[in-house]
């Protein structure tokens, strides 16, 4: 596992810049990267729950927060046959934009598993809960892996940026 805070934009075609003026980050960010399994659920709604405290995001955005991360992650551990997955969270002041990433191959279903029977089931609904609490999702399969990206409206933050 590793988690990266505070990733500084580096911009390769560039002359580097002096230590004396450093690159000052205009969004503030976090990286997971973990491997796909099922510990990696609950890692990634704590380190979510995490930096949305250290960003004074409040209480119920917040836990939207992790909410949306937790049902992201999760399908990329239970979907995608990928090894890793990664969770960037980036906040611009007003809202976060969550992208969750694996290297997998997008499963296509042959049918649609939820029949009445399965009304109640406890799965099968992670994209459309995500798609409720957040303002827009977007899904982005390719030979690669699968790359998803949620933007949440927070509200103002009391943390500096």
């Amino acid at each position: 596992m590793a988690i990266i805070d505070g990733l500084r934009l580096v911009v390769t075609d560039r002359p580097r810049q002096s230590s004396a003026a450093p690159t000052v980050l205009t969004r503030p960010r976090a990286l997971l990267i973990t491997k796909a399994v099922a510990a990696a659920v609950p890692e990634a709604r704590h380190f979510a729950r995490r930096v949305a405290l250290r960003w004074a995001i409040a209480e119920e955005p917040c836990e939207t927060l992790s909410l949306i991360v937790s049902e992201l992650v999760t399908n990329a551990v239970l979907h995608s046959g990928s090894a890793d997955v990664t969770a960037l969270i980036v906040f611009d002041g007003t809202a976060v934009t969550v992208e969750v990433t694996d290297f997998g191959r997008w499963l296509v279903r042959d049918a649609n598993r939820r029949v009445a029977e399965d009304g109640d089931a406890a799965f099968g609904r992670g994209l459309d809960l995500v798609r409720a609490c957040a303002s827009w999702l977007t899904i982005h399969p390719s030979p690669a892996g699968t790359r998803v990206v949620a933007h949440l409206p927070v509200g103002e933050s009391g943390a500096d940026q």
